[in-house]
Formats: structure tokens, C-alpha cells, sequence
């Protein structure tokens, strides 16, 4: 069909009903790409519309579309298009196809030089048809097959593609050193500690219904870990941050989905700079005056999006929250009284920041790190009132025994 008759015909569908032009539209569509004919292919797009071409672009219709096959045929000069089959129902037309060609330039793809490689794919793509014209185009193919084909890739089971194999499991060992196993220490808690060498961060999931809650994320590194623990658990249900620090809220960013709450005070920050505006690192000793605000870049995963508020007495998971400002303004901690089980974050702590090592009896927040140290002993005073069983922190082992004594001789 000439491109004048393929014009054509694209305005006399779009007269007609919707529901019978999609198979009609849909072969047309796919003819003129099999021409090479890319005025006739922007011609039956809809202003606007948007073509996705899952795993390599976004477009824009028409010129969107016009611009990457014209940029397709500057790469492989021979690229043909067959439909293979074409299915419609009411404004969706599904067509199979296969596409050919040769990677022989000029012109590049993907940033890629040509390489001389001949390819074959096969895909499908799944249109909306509105008006006669595409509104929306959905292209699902093979990335990898494409890319092996490209030569961006090693081919299937050769030894290039092995060694790459072997580098990733490897880098998956590493990313799974960085978190323990999650370990039940109390009646539907669940501790996940994280980090190297000394997997000094903690984060608890708690069983909520069918899923879990998540206390607290740790450091970026932490994520993979606790997206797998968690989906072992049931799934996240929501992220409770215990406080904005970049080791809590490290891991968030990239629990993508997953709403996240936080104290009203603490929003700003956990939205924010992770509460480094208020943290003297001056005060600190050397060298870790010079490590630290290194090694919170590193840990941090980068602002949070707050999806609601937790405010003291607030339920969760069968847990009360409770305000413990001091360490952080909006610092909240979790309070079970059936068993009297405390998620304190870092109202104390059972790790020794200068050493990197748990200790046996609690410490009070280090004073640098504080936004308030008055009010940080003062939320230790007040926790250890509720005279817990166990008192679980932001770092080291668990409290126990004389929980109540030892939090408020560390309060001073």
C-alpha cells in the first residue's frame, strides 16, 4: 500500500467507531513500520500519545515515536518488520511480530557503535485505539536476548557469560553477608541485624496479621537483605522509623512501595537531611571526627518519603508507640505491656560507638549525635519506668534481666 493510501485510510477509520478500528488500525500501524514508512507510522499516532518500549524508552507521540525508529533505521539500514499475529478486542489490539536487521551504522544504538551483528527478535506489542488513531502502545521483547544479539552482552553459556555469572553470585554472597538471618527473640519479633565487619545496626520486624511491620531499616547496604527476609515473612507491610538517622532510615529509599510513618517531629527530618544539621561532629574525637560524616554519606540511602504519622498511645502491630525524644526530636519507640517487650531504637545504647563492639550493660546516647542530650536521658528515665522485660536497641544485644535498674543508672 502506497503511503498516501495508508493516510487514508488511517483518517477513515478514525471516523468510525473505536471498537471495530483496532485490528484495522493496529495492521495498519504495523505495515507501515514494515515499510519503513515513518510518516505514515507518526501519522496514525494520536498527539500525545505514549508509546513505552519496556526496558529501553519512553516516548512521546508523534516525534517521540518518528525520532527512535528513525534513530532504529539509522543503526540497522536493512530492518524489516513482520506481523506474525494480530488479536483486537473492543479498543486493544494485541500484534505479535518478528524484526530483523543489521547492526551496520552509521548510526549508533543505545549509545552502542555498530557492531555488524545481524538480529533477530520477536516481541509483542499491545495498542490502545481511540478514535481511529493509537492512544497508547505497550512493546514488550527480549532486552537481553537483543542485548546478547548487539554483543552488549556475552552470548548465552559461553565462557564470557559464565565468568559474568560467577562475579554476580559473588556480589550476591557479599550483599548477603551484610545482614544475619532474622532470629525470633520475642512472640512475633523478629531481630535482623546488619552490617559489616560487626552488624552493629538492628531493625525488627514485627508479625502483623498475615505480613510484617519493619522497625527501623538500617544502612542502604542492608536492603537487599531485608526485602528478602521480610518477603520470607510475608511482606512489608509498612516501615516504622524508629528515628531519621541516616543508619535507620539508610535502607528505606530503596524498600520502593512500602509506605513509611514517623513521629510528626521527625518528618522533616527523615524528609529531609537525616537530622545531620543538628549532630556536631566537632566534638568527637580524632580521627572519627573525620570518619564519620563519611561513613554516614555511605550508609544513608537519601530522603524518605513520609506516607503518615505515629504519635504517642498510636497501636501498631499490637505495640504502643511512645515518644522518646532526645537522641532525635521525633525519636519513637514501640511498647508491648502483655509481655512487656520495649523496641527502643536509640534511647540507649548496647553497642559502643567508639569501639564498634556490644557491650554488656547500656549506654546513654553519645551527646554528639544528640539533638537534645537532656531530653535524651530523660526518655531513658522514662522508659525504663514502664519497667520492661526486655528492652531492644538501635544497636548491639538485647536488654534484659534488671532492665529497669540498668537504664537508669546509664540516665545518670
Amino acid at each position: 500500500m502506497a503511503r498516501h493510501d495508508s493516510l487514508s485510510l488511517a483518517m477513515a477509520l478514525a471516523e468510525r467507531d473505536d471498537t471495530l478500528d483496532a485490528e484495522a488500525v493496529g495492521r495498519a500501524y504495523f505495515e507501515a513500520h514494515g515499510r519503513r514508512d515513518l510518516d505514515t507510522v507518526a501519522g496514525l499516532w494520536e498527539p500525545g500519545g505514549i508509546a513505552r518500549i519496556v526496558g529501553l524508552a519512553d516516548l512521546v507521540a508523534p516525534q517521540g515515536v518518528h525520532e527512535f525508529f528513525g534513530d532504529v533505521h539509522g543503526a540497522m539500514p536493512d530492518f524489516s518488520l513482520r506481523i506474525l499475529s494480530v488479536t483486537a478486542q473492543g479498543e486493544r489490539c494485541a500484534v505479535r511480530w518478528e524484526a530483523t536487521g543489521t547492526f551496520a551504522g552509521p548510526g549508533r544504538f543505545q549509545g552502542l557503535e555498530p557492531t555488524g551483528a545481524r538480529v533477530a527478535i520477536e516481541g509483542c506489542d499491545v495498542l490502545v485505539i481511540r478514535g481511529g488513531r493509537v492512544h497508547r502502545l505497550d512493546a514488550y521483547l527480549d532486552g537481553a536476548d537483543l542485548a546478547r544479539q548487539l554483543g552488549a552482552m556475552p552470548a548465552q553459556d559461553s565462557p564470557a557469560e559464565l565468568r559474568m555469572r560467577s562475579a554476580i553470585n559473588l556480589r550476591t554472597r557479599l550483599a548477603r553477608a551484610v545482614c544475619a538471618a532474622p532470629e525470633e527473640i520475642a512472640d512475633g519479633v523478629w531481630a535482623l541485624r546488619g552490617g559489616l565487619p560487626a552488624r552493629g545496626f538492628n531493625t525488627y520486624f514485627l508479625r502483623d496479621g498475615d505480613r510484617v511491620v519493619l522497625y527501623d531499616t538500617g544502612i542502604r547496604a542492608m536492603a537487599d537483605g531485608l526485602a528478602a527476609a521480610g518477603a520470607r515473612l510475608g511482606g512489608i507491610a509498612r516501615i516504622v522509623l524508629g528515628h531519621s538517622h541516616a543508619d535507620h532510615r539508610g535502607a528505606a529509599a530503596a524498600l520502593r512501595g512500602v509506605p513509611v510513618v514517623c513521629h510528626p517531629d521527625e518528618k522533616a527530618d527523615a524528609e529531609g537531611d537525616a537530622g545531620i544539621h543538628y549532630t556536631d561532629f566537632s566534638a568527637l574525637p580524632i580521627p572519627a571526627r573525620w570518619a564519620w560524616p563519611s561513613l554516614t554519606r555511605r550508609w544513608d540511602g537519601g530522603p524518605v518519603q513520609i506516607d503518615g504519622t505515629l504519635e504517642e498511645g498510636d497501636r501498631v502491630a499490637g505495640f504502643e508507640a511512645i515518644h522518646l525524644p532526645g537522641h532525635a526530636p521525633g525519636q519513637i519507640g514501640l511498647w508491648r505491656a502483655s509481655d512487656r517487650v520495649a523496641i527502643a531504637g536509640d534511647a540507649f545504647f548496647m553497642f559502643d560507638m567508639r569501639t564498634l563492639r556490644p557491650v554488656s550493660a547500656p549506654l546513654a546516647p553519645p551527646a554528639p549525635f544528640n539533638a537534645d542530650d537532656g531530653a535524651a536521658r530523660a526518655s531513658m528515665r522514662k522508659l525504663a519506668a514502664l519497667d520492661p522485660a526486655v528492652a531492644l536497641p538501635g544497636h548491639g544485644p538485647p536488654l534484659r534481666g534488671d532492665v529497669q535498674g540498668a537504664l537508669e543508672r546509664a540516665a545518670g
